[in-house]
């Protein structure tokens, strides 16, 4: 079974989401019961998109409850995830040309933004500086070619 690495604020999201959509269960029964009374179903768009809600619902719930049961919390605690680039790591990095700093969270896959620099151990990014130390010169990698980087800070 695979496992699905988060943190203890995305285990409680992914909880509350899950928690939210089983309180619409009801409400989509209701919807579909509703059009049913309709008549003719072949015919009934509001049935058959109460049903397609019905479907896309039941499919998040059953997606978030295999999350949920195959979850690893990462704390970010340990003395290693401090000294070398682990998942829960903050990655400070000054860039190499005398640009700026950079400052990227590793995380699992499912919590990954990268719009918010919360990069996933498996992008190309976070396999770039997973088990990097502070110190350690490494190149980014992006579309327009590589960034060269030095780590300054691992928390």
């Amino acid at each position: 079974m695979q496992k699905f690495y988060l943190t203890k604020a995305g285990l409680e999201k992914f909880e509350r989401e899950l928690e939210g959509l089983k309180k619409r269960r009801p409400e989509i029964a209701e919807a579909i019961a509703s059009a049913r009374e309709q008549g003719d179903l072949s015919e009934n768009s509001e049935y058959q998109t109460a049903k397609e809600e019905q479907e896309i619902l039941e499919s998040r719930i059953d997606e978030l409850e295999s999350i949920l049961k195959n979850v690893s919390i990462i704390d970010g605690s340990s003395r290693h995830s401090k000294t070398a680039v682990a998942l829960g790591s903050t990655i400070h990095l000054k860039e190499a040309a005398g640009g700026g700093e950079l400052v990227f969270k590793l995380v699992g896959t499912m919590e990954a933004d990268p719009f918010e620099n919360i990069i996933s151990d498996e992008s190309p990014i976070g396999q770039a500086l997973l088990g990097k130390k502070v110190g350690d010169k490494v190149a980014l990698p992006r579309p327009s070619g590589p960034l060269d980087c030095e780590i300054t800070a691992i928390k």
